[in-house]
This record gives structure tokens, sequence and C-alpha cells, in this order.
């Protein structure tokens, strides 16, 4: 029976080994049981599901999910949690540990020897500082991945879902719904943790699309594009694409793609949809080519 939703038994296994909190590994451990349940809930984890969890602090999520899962691969960065996991995790059959960085993890091999090549499921209560670069390695390794349903901070999670036009819309928003269909499923206060963040944090599912929902020719370009454009978010888009080296084109050539896709050259990168820049790479991709 999950136990660790309970803030009390929290301190208790905290104390037992005497555990200190490493900040460069940004720790902060759920202990809020509603959370808890909300997450398993939204993931809509099932018997039949192998889990990807990524950083199990002590084990409170990854007891959740091995009562709701067919197998758990709980991956932890801090080898000092391996024996406090073995202990919360003891009375599980389900779970495999692994102390390992998962950015150096081969997840796809993971799938294919854990689930068969089938699409995995992704949980996990993630550092804010490195949740980027997880969540790009994820969607970029070529793992099959059903969902990701995540922990981030709050103004991470907005500017997933984020639409063009506004002051939080990036390069995230735009990777993100190039993979994904984000959808945040609770805000989650700072109480909800041990010790408490200093910012507020919301639960994230991101379902990941069969095909990407825009055509374009050449992904690595577009995402190049993208990158440029919001290098220097004051710099017009044309400047912005000149900075980041032109891409083959010349000034006028820049110009004159913007000016194909129905805007002026002046306009700027968080102007554009993530159509709108998939027609842009075709339009640059084609003028390369001449």
């Amino acid at each position: 029976m999950a136990y660790l939703g309970e803030p009390a038994n929290t301190i208790a296994v905290l104390q037992k080994y005497n555990f200190n909190f490493q900040k460069k590994f940004g720790q902060n451990f759920l202990i809020d049981k509603h959370v808890l349940e909300k997450i398993i809930r939204s993931a809509e984890i099932t018997k039949d599901d192998f889990v990807l969890e990524i950083g199990p602090g002590i084990g409170t999520m990854t007891q959740y999910l091995c009562e709701a899962a067919r197998e758990v691969c709980s991956v932890e960065i801090d080898r000092n949690l391996i024996p406090i996991l073995e202990d919360t995790l003891k009375e599980y059959d389900n779970v495999e540990i692994k102390n390992e960085d998962i950015l150096k993890v081969d997840i796809k091999a993971l799938a294919e020897e854990k689930n068969g090549g089938k699409p995995i499921k992704v949980v996990a209560n993630l550092p804010y500082y490195i949740t980027t670069p997880i969540i790009m390695e994820l969607f970029e390794s070529g793992t099959p991945i059903e969902s990701i349903t995540i922990m981030v901070q709050k103004e991470v999670a907005d500017r997933m879902q984020e639409k063009p036009g506004s002051k939080e819309y990036g390069a995230l928003s735009l990777a993100v719904q190039y993979y994904a269909k984000p959808e945040i499923m609770a805000f989650v206060p700072e109480n909800c943790f041990m010790p408490r963040p200093k910012v507020g944090s919301a639960v994230i599912k991101l379902t990941r699309y069969e095909k990407p929902p825009v055509d374009v020719k050449n992904e690595k370009l577009m995402f190049s594009i993208i990158r440029a454009s919001f290098n220097q978010r004051r710099k017009t888009l044309a400047n912005g694409l000149k900075n980041g080296g032109g891409f083959g084109l010349t000034k006028e050539q820049i110009e004159e793609s913007i000016e194909e896709l129905g805007y002026p050259a002046t306009v700027r990168g968080e102007k554009l949809s993530l159509e709108e820049f998939a027609t842009l790479a075709n339009i640059i991709e084609s003028k390369k080519s001449i």
C-alpha cells in the first residue's frame, strides 16, 4: 500500500536515512496524496502499461505507479537515494531502479526490452533546471512514447501550451506542439512539496502525435529557423535568420521568403504559428536548392 503521500511518513524516511537534500539535483519531494492520485489519473496508467519514471526521489510517486502499472522503471541520478528506494519499494516486485542520468540512458532500447517496442508512458517530477533538455531528448530520441505526464514549474507548463503573439510563446512552445498535444491537468501550490520550492508548479500531459500536425520537408531546418527566430526576441524575423547564419540565402532571399509567407520582412518570430514556421522552412529549403 502506497504510504509516502503522507508528510509524516516522508519525514520519517528522510530522518531514518539522515538524508540531505541536494540543491544541484533540484530535489523537491511531493507530499500530497491528492496530487499523486491526480497524476496517476491524468497519465491514465493501467495494468497493461510499462512506465518510465524520471526522478523518483524517495519513491513517493513510484509506489502509486507500481500499484497502477504492469511494470515501472525508475531512473534516479542521486546515488544517495538508491538505498532509500530499495527500502520504500521493497514490497513491489514490478519495479526496476536505475542509478543513472536519464540523458545518458538508451530509452529506445529500454522501450524495446521492456515493452516490445510499443509506445511507453513517461511520468516524472522533473528538476526545473533540466526540464527542457529531458523533454526534448524524450521526443527526439525516436523512442515510441504514448504520453509524458510531468510536474514542472508553472511558468514552463504555460510556455509549453502558449499560442503565437504572447510574451511566453517561443522555441519550447513550438517544439512541444510539433511533437505532442499539451494539456495542463492541475496547478500545484508550493506547500505540496518538501522542501517548498519558491515557485508554483503544474502537472502537464503531453500526448504524442502519431504524426506531426504540420507538413515540413526538413524538420532539422525548421527547428534551426525557430531557434534563430527566438535567439534575440527584439530583432525582426529577417534579422534573426540573418544572424543565425542565413541558411544559405542572401539577405534579399530571406526577406522574399518571409514576404512569400504573407508577412512583411519586419515581422517578429513570435507572430508565426507552427504551421507558418513549417511553410517558411519549406520555402527556404526550395530556395536553397535553386
